[in-house]
C-alpha cells in the first residue's frame, strides 16, 4: 500500500530537514508544498529527498493542500497523510492515523488532539478550535472533536472524490462538508502534540474568520432553504406584525407613525428577498447537480 506524506510549508527551514528525518522511517514518498517560502525550506526539502512543489508567493494552506492533493493524485496514492511541518505533530502518530484506513474502517482519518488529551493550549485557541468545530458539526452533520485539525489521512476514493477549491485555513472545513454529502467515512484518532516554542505560523483571528466565513459559504450553497428561507420567514411575520401593528395605530389615533411603517417595509422586503433568494437558488442548484449527473 502506497503511503504518501505531505507538508504544506512556509518559512520551515529551521525544522524541515528534522521532520522529514523523522517521518521517512514511515514512508520515502514526502510531498513538500513551499508555498512562496523565503528562507530555505524549498531546497532543504529538495536534498533530503522530497518531492518539491514550489508556489512562487505564498498563497495559503488551503492552496498548499490542493497542490498536495493533485501530487498525490498523480503519484497513485493508497494513502496521503498531511503533517504539518511547523513540529507541532508526532512522526510517531502516523501508524495510528493511517490504521482505520488500512484496515477499511474509514476513508478519511482526523488525528484529534482533543481525543483522550489534556492538552496545554492556550484557552483562547482551544475556545476558538471548540467554537468552529460546533459550526462545523452542524453544517455537516457530523460529530467530531477537531475539525481543524491539520493531520489527517485521506484513502484513494477520497482524493479522487473531494477536489477542494478554498485557499485559506477554511479548505479543513470544506473538505469535511463535502466528505458528509458524498457519504464518505470520517473517523477519528488520538494524537499527541507539542505547543512548546512558536510552533503556528497562523494567526489565530483571521485563522477562525477564514474559517467561519467559509463555513458559511457551504452552508448557503449545501442548504440554501435552511440558510436564506427560515431567517427569512422570522423577518417577514416579523414585518407583517409590524405592518398589522402600523395600520392599527393609525385606524385608532389617526395618526401614521412613520418608524412603524419604515421597519414594516423594511423587515417584510428583507424577509421576501430572503425567501425568494433560498428558492431560485435551490432551483438553480439542483438543475446544474442534474445536468452533472
Amino acid at each position: 500500500m502506497k503511503v504518501v506524506i505531505g507538508m504544506p510549508a512556509f518559512n520551515e527551514g529551521e525544522k524541515i530537514q528534522e521532520i522529514i528525518n523523522k517521518i521517512k522511517i514511515i514512508s520515502d514518498e514526502i510531498i513538500v508544498c513551499n508555498d512562496g517560502s523565503t528562507d530555505s525550506t524549498g531546497s532543504i526539502a529538495q536534498k533530503m529527498g522530497a518531492i518539491v512543489i514550489n508556489h512562487e508567493k505564498n498563497l495559503g494552506y488551503g492552496a498548499a493542500i490542493n497542490s498536495i492533493f493533485s501530487k498525490a493524485r498523480e503519484m497513485e496514492a493508497d494513502i496521503l497523510v498531511t503533517f504539518d511541518a511547523d513540529g507541532q505533530h508526532k512522526s510517531n502518530d502516523i501508524k495510528s492515523v493511517i490504521q482505520p484506513i488500512i484496515d477499511r474502517k474509514a476513508d478519511i482519518v482526523i488525528g484529534s488532539r482533543f481525543l483522550e488529551n489534556e492538552l496545554d493550549m492556550p484557552k483562547y485557541r482551544k475556545f476558538g478550535i471548540k467554537t468552529i468545530t460546533s459550526l462545523t458539526n452542524i453544517s455537516s452533520e457530523i460529530k467530531l472533536t477537531d475539525s481543524q485539525s491539520g493531520f489527517r489521512a485521506y484513502n484513494k476514493k477520497t482524493l479522487s472524490e473531494i477536489h477542494p477549491i478554498e485557499k485559506g485555513m477554511g479548505i479543513s472545513t470544506e473538505i469535511l462538508i463535502k466528505a458528509n454529502k458524498k457519504k464518505l467515512r470520517i473517523k477519528e484518532v488520538p494524537i499527541k502534540v507539542s505547543y512548546q516554542g512558536n510552533t503556528s505560523t497562523h494567526n489565530p483571528i483571521s485563522h477562525g474568520i477564514s474559517v467561519i466565513l467559509s463555513t458559511t459559504k457551504f452552508i448557503s450553497i449545501e442548504r440554501p432553504l435552511t440558510f436564506y428561507g427560515i431567517p427569512g420567514l422570522i423577518f417577514l411575520i416579523i414585518g407583517l406584525i409590524f405592518v398589522g401593528w402600523t395600520i392599527q395605530y393609525f385606524t385608532e389615533f389617526g395618526v401614521f407613525q412613520p418608524v412603524l411603517a419604515l421597519l414594516a417595509i423594511g423587515l417584510t422586503l428583507f424577509g421576501l428577498m430572503c425567501v425568494l433568494t433560498s428558492i431560485i437558488l435551490f432551483s438553480l442548484i439542483h438543475v446544474i447537480r442534474e445536468q452533472k449527473d
